[in-house]
């Protein structure tokens, strides 16, 4: 098959094994993956605490560098998912690039990771459920009685048509848009004493010992848009229409967040800006949208800074339950996760499975929690912190390893020169990626916020490196004791299209071999 052909790996449908066709476009799935980076949390939470804790003045300056650094991972990313159209998308791309044993041990750092991250969000979520409870209606309850609704109604939910929870997160996330758009307007109507000042994208601005540790919170705000390529199967034309997801998504994050960091540094003044966030925390948005435009809009604005976290858990939560689905399909997990419903064509079982490990982990935490009801701690410093931080480690790790895989995918199959442009750019993006990586474990501590000594500092980063090697090991012993299966890890559904021909006596047709794998990339 002529290198570069869009359908080189081409989604077989009418089987169980595979996962409903044509269900969404590039709104649906824009409006997808953009719902689950929660632009509002993002706006409230990560670029408060950038403020608050790193002293980062520049910080619309980092959202536009790290604009830049996602562009050029997208360059690569993008190419490939013509190519390879695999819900288990990261560890799909890794296994053709880098081999079925590589492939495995991504494939059990993204369930981790993503996993960590969708049930760190019911912890926030559930303190700030309680908190609207008692704002509005007098209602005293403890944060996990909402946490624990919320995942019997995520779960529910990602059990049924992928088209439906894209309008529901479609719907949540236009809100949250229109919302964060009108009080940025009022912050440039009616800036700070230091007026409409552009000194935020002055690079002296980045100076100081907190950069490292704002470049991870800074990339943190863009996860999301490399979730595109894991819906591949589900969309009407896959060589398309991720491609020009990931690079939308990625537009709008950059300039989006750029701006909105530019006027909340505007809303106070350049020079006050790390203050006021040190004395507001993350309720220096509300602190600052009041004066401005009344309390009934900061109250709404209150309502959807909810809603908005509730449709980040929903999209991760679709993700982790597409990677169960997808692992189950090609025999790294229980093959009855790689079944779809036959009612809904969505991974029902890969849905369960995230519905009872986040039940499992949000009761632990609750068991745990000794402080008083409304205290933040447990569900906000502790399950969201550590769950956020621990996520974004894994994904940043995995988007890294992605790049290196791009290159070996394109150059093993005799298209590195044809391709040196986006190669390189994968190539850049790599190295950028590692740097802030390194960062991520070097600071682990601050971003946790964990005291210095603290165990959290090595034994959360601990986890990604035991799922990497859990998945190697794994990877290992299927490649000695089962060769087929590892063979056909990152083939996805077209595993078993190859099975059938060869069933039927086609030759060259054995998965891993011929038309898929030239030797020597397992």
């Amino acid at each position: 098959m002529p290198t570069g052909s869009t359908h080189e790996i081409s989604t077989f449908k009418g089987q169980e094994r595979a996962l409903s066709a044509d269900r969404i476009g590039t709104p649906g799935l824009l409006l997808s993956v953009l719902a689950a980076s929660a632009p509002l949390m993002a706006v409230a939470g990560v670029m408060v605490t950038t403020y608050q804790v790193m002293g980062i003045v520049g910080q619309p300056l980092l959202f536009v560098i790290l604009g830049v650094v996602m562009a050029l991972f997208s360059v690569g990313y993008a190419e490939m998912s013509r190519h390879v159209h695999n819900a288990g998308a990261f560890y799909a791309y890794i296994a053709r690039g880098l081999g079925g044993t590589a492939g495995a041990g991504a494939s059990f750092v993204a369930l981790a990771a993503y996993s960590a991250l969708q049930v760190g969000i019911y912890g926030i979520f559930g303190f700030e459920f309680a908190a609207l409870l008692g704002t509005f209606f007098g209602i005293t309850v403890v944060w996990w009685v909402p946490a624990v609704l919320a995942v019997l109604l995520t779960g529910a939910l990602g059990a049924l048509k992928i088209d439906l929870n894209a309008k529901v997160l479609g719907v949540l996330l236009l809100i949250e848009v229109a919302l964060i758009v009108v009080f940025d307007l009022a912050f440039a109507a009616q800036p700070g004493p230091q007026g409409l000042s552009l000194h935020a994208f002055d690079p002296t601005t980045l100076g100081g010992a907190g950069l490292g540790t704002a470049l991870c919170f800074a990339v943190a705000g863009f996860l999301g848009f490399e979730q595109a390529p894991v819906y591949a199967e589900e969309t009407s034309r896959p060589g398309t229409v991720v491609a020009r997801v990931m690079f939308l998504a990625v537009g709008f994050s950059a300039v989006f967040f750029a701006l909105s960091s530019w006027l909340i540094g505007v809303a106070t003044g350049p020079d006050h800006v790390v203050a006021t966030a040190g004395k507001e925390g993350p309720g220096l948005i509300f602190a600052l949208a009041e004066p401005r435009l009344g309390g009934l809009f900061t109250d709404v604005l209150h309502v959807f800074f909810v809603t908005g976290i509730f449709a980040s858990m929903l999209s991760f939560h679709n993700v982790v339950a597409r990677y169960a689905f997808a692992m189950g399909r090609e025999g790294l997990l229980p093959a009855a996760l790689g079944r779809t419903s036959k009612a809904s064509g969505a991974p029902a079982l890969g849905s369960f499975l995230q519905t009872v490990v986040s039940l499992v982990v949000v009761v632990a935490f609750a068991v745990t929690d000794r402080a008083p009801t409304g205290d933040p701690t447990t569900p906000v410093l502790k399950l969201f912190t550590w769950g956020g931080n621990l996520g974004a480690l894994g994904v940043i790790a995995l988007m890294a390893t992605a790049c290196a895989a791009v290159i070996a995918f394109f150059v093993r199959r005799g298209a590195g020169r044809a391709q040196a442009g986006r190669l390189t750019a994968a190539a850049v993006a790599g190295l950028a990626l590692l740097v802030v990586l390194v960062y991520a474990v070097k600071d682990f501590g601050v971003l946790v916020g964990a005291g210095t000594g603290s165990a959290l500092t090595w034994l959360l980063p601990a986890l990604i490196g035991l799922a990497a090697v859990v998945g190697l090991v794994y990877g290992r012993v299927l490649r000695a004791t089962r060769p087929e299966v590892h063979a056909r890890i990152g083939l996805g559904n077209e595993a078993f299209r190859l099975e059938k021909a060869a069933a039927d006596g086609v030759p060259g047709t054995e998965p891993g071999r011929g038309l898929l794998s030239p030797p020597g990339t397992r």
